[in-house]
């Protein structure tokens, strides 16, 4: 089995896992993410494989998404196996998707690889589309919009993360592809501000 032909079933497993999430983490999210790390790691010359598979699975293992995420990573860890990936690409996948979470503090992945797909679920959670995710996450978490005194809100979102991402992106690329997605955000809570 090629590259190619692994990729493409490694796509039909992440489906199958994230086809009918509500929260902002369904299968086009990974989707997106995988499309940005080819991108970045082209210009990068990085391991195009690597990037778009870690990037496919980067939230398999979220333990705000999963009850029993380790099982997640463990099933993940035997498909892998059966298409025919090496102990190293599975070790240097498994690094990726236990460095790229936010919610783990500012951690820089060790390999280009890593940083990478970090940048690249950096990016789809600022822009339009991560605007629309952070209002789906929200609502499927039963916060309120916005409270001048709460502070679990979707609103708080944006102070507590999403602005601060473009400032911890890692690649020259990334910066470049998301200045106008960081300045949108910005653009947003001005009019939003503006309308409450």
């Amino acid at each position: 089995m090629n590259d190619r032909e692994k990729l493409t079933r490694i796509r039909e497993y992440v489906f199958q896992i994230f086809h009918d999430d509500i929260t902002g983490h369904d299968y086009y999210h990974m989707n997106r993410v995988a499309q940005t790390a080819v991108q970045i790691a082209m210009d990068e010359e990085a391991d195009l494989f690597i990037c778009e598979a870690a990037a496919l699975f980067h939230d398999v293992g979220d333990a705000k998404l999963f009850g029993h995420p380790e099982e997640n990573v463990k099933a993940m860890n035997s498909f892998l196996k059966s298409i025919g990936l090496t102990a190293e690409q599975m070790e240097t996948i498994n690094q990726i998707i236990t460095d790229v979470s936010f919610s783990k503090g500012v951690q820089v992945p060790a390999s280009l690889e890593g940083r990478i797909v970090q940048d690249s679920d950096r990016m789809d959670a600022i822009g339009a589309i991560g605007i629309a995710r952070t209002f789906a996450y929200g609502g499927a978490k039963q916060q309120m919009i916005h409270h001048h005194t709460e502070k679990n809100t979707s609103i708080q979102h944006f102070y507590d993360k999403l602005l601060k991402l473009y400032d911890l992106l890692h690649t020259t690329k990334a910066k470049e592809m998301a200045i106008s997605r960081h300045r949108f955000m910005e653009r947003y809570l001005e009019q939003f501000f503006k309308e409450w």
